[in-house]
């Protein structure tokens, strides 16, 4: 008399303990938002997503980078501003003292009015900072790495507004033909500071447009990297739904099944 049929209750321990597992990685993707847990749930497409995660995280940085960029620019533009007003007004003090009809003592106001403008730009000049690094005292490249991987430079010029740099580092008033050469000094002064900011601007505009760029290509290849690793909850809670109605199942069979098998042997008690 054949009590237990060994096969059949080998064959639902096996589903459901592959139930229990299953269950488990589903839980994991639900909790963790992430079905790609670990490798053996899709070993090319994890590889692929890391790869994606070092490029979105490299032009993350990127951004910062080239942020810091623009800042730099900013502040470059800022004082290139503050230099031409200043130059603006030396010139109009030149042409004041251009002419013969002051007296000495205008020219010594004006000299000493001069005196502290000269002083403002080369002040300027020397403690326009970014980052500790001067930016308007120096003519030198700064390469900002505006990508994820190597090479992916722009490069920007810092400049030098010095009095001495200008040509006006010596200026006097003290006569009408030195408030003359003085005008033509400044005019040139004045071309230069010009150069200067359509230089700076053209590069803000290029560091700007390159940033919105990057931008985009983050934001694609996010949208990529969460095709690849964000489980689809509906389903997922479809799957967990089903493998728990069909573990209950197992259950209630293996139950069943020693339960007959009791009460059989109850008989023979």
């Amino acid at each position: 008399m054949k009590l237990q049929n060994q096969a059949w209750i080998a064959f639902s321990t096996n589903r459901y303990q592959k139930n229990d597992t299953a269950i488990t990685r589903t839980l994991e993707k639900l909790s963790g938002g992430d079905k790609l847990t670990r490798a053996a749930n899709n070993a090319s497409g994890l590889s692929i997503s890391e790869t994606l995660r070092g490029q979105i995280r490299g032009l993350a940085r990127a951004q910062q980078n080239m942020q810091d960029g623009i800042s730099v620019l900013e502040s470059t533009d800022a004082g290139l501003q503050h230099v031409s007003s200043v130059l603006q007004r030396i010139r109009e003090l030149a042409v004041q003292t251009s002419t013969d009809t002051i007296t000495d003592e205008d020219r010594a106001a004006a000299q000493k009015e001069l005196d502290q403008l000269l002083s403002s730009i080369d002040d300027t000049s020397e403690k326009m900072e970014f980052n500790t690094q001067n930016i308007l005292g120096d003519v030198r490249p700064l390469y900002i790495h505006v990508g994820a991987n190597a090479g992916q430079t722009l490069r920007i010029d810092t400049v030098n507004v010095s009095t001495a740099s200008l040509g006006i580092e010596i200026a006097k008033l003290s006569t009408r033909d030195e408030a003359e050469d003085l005008i033509a000094k400044v005019d040139n002064a004045l071309s230069t500071i010009s150069n200067h900011l359509a230089n700076t601007g053209s590069d803000y505009e290029a560091l700007s447009h390159h940033k919105e760029n990057v931008s985009n290509m983050e934001l694609s290849l996010q949208k990529t990297e969460s095709l690849i690793r964000d489980p689809d909850m509906a389903f997922e809670m479809m799957e967990f739904v089903k493998q728990g109605i069909r573990q209950k199942g197992d259950e209630l069979l293996i139950k069943h099944t020693n339960q007959n098998v009791s009460d059989v042997l109850k008989l023979f008690g």
